[in-house]
């Protein structure tokens, strides 16, 4: 996991850098690259940051897209939106179900996922921002983490599964949405052992709050996972897309009176999702083998949280890792995260 980056994780994680960031940086437009022939997978993708990636994705001249989706009349309504002025068929802009609410959905998604020729790409970019926790009926977990880390984790994996029997001229390229906020927060439930079902508790809860320890927890998972799975099979990186001010994953909290008050602040500073989906696309479809496990941010490699990169945090991955394979026993994590680890020769600590 080591690399040279021009800024300490300290000073990436800053408030100024932020702000400097959000007023003074504008994401390149994505261009010169060729996408005819591959094949694309896109969650979260019917608004916001999801549905520009997509749309993105077209304009480079992708030939076939898999719009991932909780609601299939959005999906659709999205699909309709994406078709406007191009020649798309119905094998070339599909709309498949997927819940992450619901473990069921996501194995047989990446069941599903089996049927297509080749899976050249994908940008797991769903996420939820509610107002109050919420414990899954069905799995016991907070829905923020459930929705932000632990499903999309199940998803990354089952994927991989996939992926490594497909044919394919370059590595598969996956992007998981990450967030500038999982550097700020205090994580105060670090030592609880285990983790994860601590988190169900409603202590210290709070909406941004839990939703930046999810994805500091993804951050955790990826930067394992991508010891294990070698670049040579697939990409695996991490990006944020910045603030973005009128993404749908935030329309709870702006009726909040909080929410209210910060939405002035929000539209001045904020991206909008087109440009905020600029630096997902990036990540996607120009950066290699020196991203691999890696976060980007600026459209290039930055750090992640600075806890990761600590004796505590090196302690925590393999803490989060033990937790997260065993809460996927029944699909059998393990053993995917092993069947990649021999077709590849890597090792499984």
């Amino acid at each position: 996991m080591a690399h040279n980056f021009d800024i300490s994780p300290q000073n990436e994680a800053s408030i100024p850098s932020y702000l400097y960031r959000q007023l003074f940086f504008t994401p390149r437009e994505v261009k010169n690259v060729n996408l005819e022939g591959k094949t694309a997978i896109v969650t979260g993708s019917n608004c916001g940051v999801g549905l520009e990636c997509c749309r993105q994705l077209l304009d480079l001249g992708l030939s076939k897209l898999i719009l991932a989706v909780r609601s299939q009349t959005r999906g659709q309504a999205a699909a309709a939106e994406l078709s406007k002025g191009r020649n798309l068929t119905e094998r070339s802009l599909e709309v498949w179900d997927l819940d992450h609410l619901s473990y069921d959905s996501v194995r047989a998604f990446a069941d599903r996922a089996k049927t297509l020729e080749r899976i050249d790409i994908v940008i797991l970019n769903a996420g939820s921002l509610p107002t109050k926790q919420t414990i899954n009926p069905h799995t016991g977990h907070d829905e923020c983490v459930q929705v932000n880390y632990l499903s999309p984790a199940l998803l990354l994996v089952m994927l991989l599964g996939v992926i490594k029997d497909k044919p394919k001229s370059q590595p598969t390229r996956i992007t998981i949405t990450s967030s500038d906020g999982a550097a700020w927060i205090k994580f105060s439930e670090r030592t609880n052992k285990p983790l994860l079902p601590s988190l169900d508790k409603h202590d210290n809860w709070g909406a941004l709050g839990r939703q930046f320890l999810s994805k500091l927890l993804g951050q955790f998972f990826v930067s394992k996972l991508a010891s294990i799975v070698p670049s040579s099979m697939a990409v695996v990186n991490m990006a944020t897309p910045g603030m973005v001010h009128d993404s749908n994953i935030s329309r709870e909290s702006r009726e909040s009176l909080m929410g209210k008050i910060a939405e002035p602040i929000r539209r001045s500073m904020g991206y909008t999702s087109a440009v905020g989906a600029r630096l997902i696309t990036d990540a996607a479809v120009n950066h290699g083998a020196e991203t691999h496990g890696q976060y980007l941010s600026e459209q290039r490699l930055k750090p992640m949280a600075p806890i990761i990169y600590t004796a505590e945090g090196e302690a925590l991955r393999e803490q989060i890792w033990e937790e997260t394979l065993a809460e996927f026993s029944f699909a059998d994590m393990s053993g995917i995260v092993r069947s990649l680890a021999r077709d590849t020769g890597a090792a499984v600590e």
